[in-house]
């Protein structure tokens, strides 16, 4: 397998810690969520791998997205 850049890892890293988070979610609602996230991941799967300034913009958007659907208040995602 080939090495991985720091942008891969840490878009892995996110997308690790967005399907992990789907544990905490209510029992019939998770398989939206990780519909959700696969969903949002594919829309950028064919992105070139040189476009750093639109990965990196891209993580940021994930992380806040990440923090703000990891609140417990938040049950569903439609």
């Amino acid at each position: 397998m080939a090495r991985l850049s720091g942008l891969q890892r840490e878009v892995l890293k996110l997308y690790r810690a967005c399907i992990r988070s789907v544990k905490t979610k209510p029992e019939q609602n998770r398989e939206h969520w990780r519909l959700y996230i696969r969903e949002e991941f594919g829309k950028h799967r064919h992105l070139p791998k040189k476009s750093f300034s639109v990965i990196e913009h891209l993580i940021r958007v994930g992380h806040r997205r990440y923090e703000m659907y990891s609140n417990p208040n938040i049950k569903d995602i439609h």
